[in-house]
């Protein structure tokens, strides 16, 4: 991996470890922003980290920006050799696929995309080869997902599917953005699965909807009193399909405040995992169906 190095103006550097996202990318990005905030270099202010790159906004007056690349570029080493585990946790996401209101919002824009005569997941398994859209639900929820970035808008998760390169979901955004999204709906472009944590514009195919917020700058919700979003670079999310009576129930117990995200600690070794992508996935189900 070729790390590329810029300056944004006098007060950021980013950092780009790969063009493409990789898991190898993602941790070489880990170790490194790890390592800055643990080296408390004099001037840094904020660490956003990326899918496959990062930033480091730093202060000017306390270290010029030359010397900031040149403490970047000391750290650059010791990532490369950096551990590939974390301690990490695994949760349950449940997902009304085919819901009805990200049904009728795509319905409202098909001449903004490729496919105006289906729906968003018509498409999807036609391009990736699959006969049906309850083909490629399946396979959308069959493996876990890694949580690489939070960010864009408020708590919204970018996640990559654990599976090799050979056989990930790949679908490009719609040709023009939408005006809308439902809140929470569940989207996908390029390599990356998302959920929308506010309503608004976007470009990401819509798939269905979870009835579990993500995003609560308020901080009534019962499992975000302590932060306001949820995700966070590291979590692995398991997809679980579900129908519409148990969407309202959940919504019913958000709104009561007694509904709990099914959430499991477990590591994740990336040698591992690389060295039998199957074998760890089943090790990751086992994990929460266990919890």
């Amino acid at each position: 991996m070729k790390t590329r190095y810029s300056f944004g103006g006098d007060e950021h550097i980013f950092v780009e470890v790969d063009e493409e996202m990789s898991l190898d990318a993602f941790f070489k990005s880990l170790s490194m922003t790890n390592a800055v905030r643990d080296s408390k270099i004099k001037g840094v202010t904020e660490i956003c980290p990326a899918n496959a790159s990062f930033q480091i906004k730093f202060d000017p007056d306390q270290i010029a920006p030359d010397d900031m690349l040149a403490e970047l570029k000391k750290l650059e080493g010791a990532a490369e050799n950096a551990e590939k585990s974390i301690t990490t946790r695994i949760i349950e996401i449940p997902v009304y696929y085919q819901d009805p209101w990200t049904h009728e919002t795509l319905m409202r824009f098909r001449e903004r995309h490729q496919d105006p005569n289906g729906t968003d997941l018509d498409y999807a398994a036609r391009i990736n080869g699959f006969d049906s859209a309850e083909a490629f639900i399946e396979a959308h929820h069959s493996n876990p997902w890694f949580v690489s970035m939070v960010g864009f808008v408020s708590g919204l998760p970018f996640l990559y599917q654990l599976v090799e390169r050979e056989r990930q979901l790949q679908v490009p955004k719609y040709l023009r953005p939408r005006t809308d999204t439902p809140k929470l709906t569940v989207g996908y472009g390029g390599c990356f699965s998302c959920i929308y944590s506010v309503r608004g514009a976007g470009g990401y195919q819509m798939f269905g909807i979870t009835p579990m917020p993500i995003y609560d700058p308020e901080q009534k919700i019962s499992y975000l009193k302590d932060f306001m979003v949820f995700f966070k670079p590291g979590d692995i999310v398991k997809w679980n399909p579900i129908g519409r009576e148990e969407y309202d129930r959940i919504v019913a117990e958000v709104e009561a405040g007694t509904y709990t995200p099914k959430i499991v600690e477990v590591d994740f070794d990336l040698d591992a995992w690389n060295a039998d992508v199957d074998g760890n996935n089943a090790k990751l189900m086992e994990a929460l169906n266990a919890g």
